[in-house]
């Protein structure tokens, strides 16, 4: 496990601390679906009290990041065939909006930008990091979106990723990567063409190939 940095002393900044950092451990799949939390260990682990620890697991939980039981039981969500194939209908109707609004302005800057991501994601992936490919591809993703000024969409949009993010990684274990995605250079080549109509469909194929192989 990771080194933590020191918590802060107030609660309401404590709270914070917790829920940012547990929230990215979900989000970039470190946690496995179905892993089991307590309050106690997630306390202990930050050397925070049980309050912060337990409003960090509630937002969590209403963000459907974790499933807290009425026991009090916490764990990663385990997600269904059907809850799996909602999520990929989400992305698929989201992430090619935010694309398409984000052509306008994307520049070579952003381009460059991509490209150099897309390299960090061929050599997580040549090691087999699968936290390093998760983070890295959202890192392609985001840096595509926030292009578009649609922060309530962008915001729906990072929810389901968090949802998505222990399951992403049982997903990369399935796919057994040894490139980066290949959808990510037409993403590329349609921002370069000013191509929306390609765009949406690279982008459309990128986020929903990869979780119809977890259908069963």
């Amino acid at each position: 496990m990771e080194d933590l940095p020191r918590p802060p002393e107030s609660g309401s900044a404590a709270h914070e601390h917790v829920y940012r950092v547990l929230r990215g451990r979900i989000l970039h799949g470190q946690l496995k679906p179905g892993a089991a939390l307590t309050l106690r260990g997630v306390a202990d682990q930050f050397g925070v009290s049980m309050t912060p620890a337990r409003e960090a697991v509630r937002r969590l939980s209403a963000e459907g990041a974790l499933n807290l039981s009425s026991s009090g039981r916490v764990s990663t969500p385990e997600l269904s065939n059907d809850r799996i194939e909602e999520l990929a209908a989400i992305r698929a109707l989201l992430e090619p909006e935010l694309a398409s609004r984000a052509l306008p302005r994307a520049h070579e800057a952003l381009i460059e930008r991509l490209q150099s991501i897309n390299a960090t994601i061929a050599d997580v992936v040549s090691v087999g990091d699968a936290v390093g490919y998760i983070r890295a591809n959202l890192e392609f993703h985001r840096t595509l979106y926030l292009r578009a000024q649609a922060p309530a969409m962008l915001a729906l949009a990072e929810t389901v990723w968090l949802q998505l993010g222990p399951t992403m990684r049982a997903l990369y274990g399935r796919l057994g990567r040894s490139e980066p995605p290949g959808h990510h250079k037409l993403i590329i080549a349609a921002l370069r063409a000013g191509d929306e109509p390609g765009l949406r469909v690279a982008v459309r194929a990128d986020v929903t190939q990869g979780l119809r192989m977890l259908v069963t």
